[in-house]
């Protein structure tokens, strides 16, 4: 029995040496303080809470509220209005500041950034450096996928928009085709080009892939050789996850709950087809939810909030049956629903929260020093892409030993955390 405690401590008493003399970045030791070091964030443009409600009645049994292990709300405006645009709404939630509606991640006196602009969080992302990437079922250059990737005066900037995407160092971009640019576009920016899901499954980690796919993505089951966008999730993660040393940041957006509820046939607001299409939307998201929580709960280092910009639709029950109906075909100021997988002590158990604070919940959780907003200068700071990574047996074999290695570490430092604090040192 001595021989054993005296194998095990020589044992501890080496990993513990190999801790120690492990070199931190900045970035992993700022993440070693937490358990999470990659956040995936999903938002449901247009999702009020009466949303799902609609689309259970509709014969959707659903995911994400039910296995939320933390809810609340986020109160919801722009700084022009009180009833925000996905553009200043997205805004709110990427970089901690309210715009006016149309605007993407300027100040609102400065939309022409001659003076400044406010960082978005998948930037600071990247100064610590982990991996990024954002899906959409809306098109790239769309208002939410715009708001985690650029800074425009105005949302309908499309071509400027795709053109500051093309220059960004992420690691992936994915969304129905846009038009702003062209395949050889892309690649003479270093982008591997994608049109549908045959070619987004043959992607590589290392990889940096733009994905202009099919606009029914969005749908349970859409055309042809089309992912959904829980298979683009699906996707997403396993590229960030398997290239990442120092965690990832995923932006997913179901785009479509907003854009099937806001709308008017004949001048009416609520029937068959907006409901069956809008639920539908719901539970495509849903699943997508239902993926990035699964793998989550699997990973133990992620953290997965789920929100939305805007409640679309004024849906409330209608009749003594409890009709869940629309009464609006555009956005309300309603607070929309947050959830929260892998924590649950972010904020008080159904606490409202001004939607420019949630920047600043993910930034804690990561362990990062700053807090939103963040001012940097009119054209920010260079980030250069990195190089392509060539997917060999020694680039595998070497990610495996980091990823190896840095689950010991953190498991030693909150062990030693852990301990000190049982102490009271």
């Amino acid at each position: 029995m001595k021989r054993y405690y005296r194998v095990l401590s020589v044992t501890l008493s080496l990993l513990l040496l190999l801790l120690c003399l492990t070199p931190f970045s900045p970035a992993q030791k700022a993440q070693a303080a937490s358990r999470i070091t990659s956040v995936i964030f999903m938002i449901g443009d247009g999702m009020g809470i009466n949303s799902l409600r609609l689309a259970e009645q509709e014969g959707y049994t659903l995911f994400m509220e039910e296995n939320a292990d933390l809810k609340g709300w986020s109160r919801t405006r722009s700084n022009s209005s009180d009833v925000t645009d996905s553009a200043a709404g997205a805004t709110a939630l990427s970089c901690g500041v309210r715009v006016n509606n149309g605007q993407l991640c300027v100040y609102p006196d400065d939309g022409e950034r001659t003076v400044s602009r406010p960082r978005i969080i998948t930037e600071n992302a990247l100064r610590y450096s982990m991996k990024v990437g954002v899906v959409t079922t809306d098109k790239t250059c769309g208002a939410t996928p715009a708001a985690y990737t650029v800074h425009t005066s105005s949302r309908n900037n499309y071509e400027d928009i795709g053109l500051q995407q093309l220059d960004l160092p992420f690691d992936l971009i994915w969304g129905a085709k846009a038009g702003t640019f062209t395949s050889s576009d892309a690649a003479a920016k270093g982008w591997t080009y994608v049109k549908n899901a045959s070619q987004l499954s043959e992607l590589k980690p290392g990889s940096r892939s733009f994905a202009q796919l099919a606009s029914d993505c969005w749908r349970l089951t859409p055309s042809a050789n089309a992912p959904t966008l829980a298979q683009m999730t699906q996707k997403a993660i396993d590229l960030l996850n398997r290239a990442s040393v120092n965690g990832f940041f995923l932006m997913v957006e179901g785009a479509h709950i907003d854009k099937c509820a806001d709308d008017s046939k004949n001048g009416q607001v609520d029937y068959p087809s907006k409901r069956a299409d809008t639920a539908e939307a719901v539970a495509g998201f849903d699943n997508a939810v239902r993926t990035a929580v699964e793998f989550a709960r699997r990973d133990g280092h992620t953290l997965v909030v789920v929100t939305a910009d805007h409640e679309t639709g004024d849906i409330y029950p209608d009749g003594s049956a409890g009709e869940y109906t629309f009464h609006s075909a555009s956005h309300t100021g309603k607070d929309v629903p947050v959830f929260v997988y892998g924590a649950d002590d972010l904020f008080d158990p159904g606490q409202a929260l001004d939607n420019r604070d949630i920047p600043n919940l993910l930034a804690g959780v990561l362990g990062w020093e700053e807090r939103f907003p963040l001012e940097d200068p009119p054209g920010g700071v260079t980030l250069t892409p990195p190089e392509p990574e060539e997917d060999s047996e020694r680039t595998n074999l070497w990610r495996s030993l980091s990823g190896f290695f840095k689950r010991v570490s953190d498991f030693f430092t909150r062990l030693l955390r852990d301990l000190l604090a049982l102490f009271g040192l």
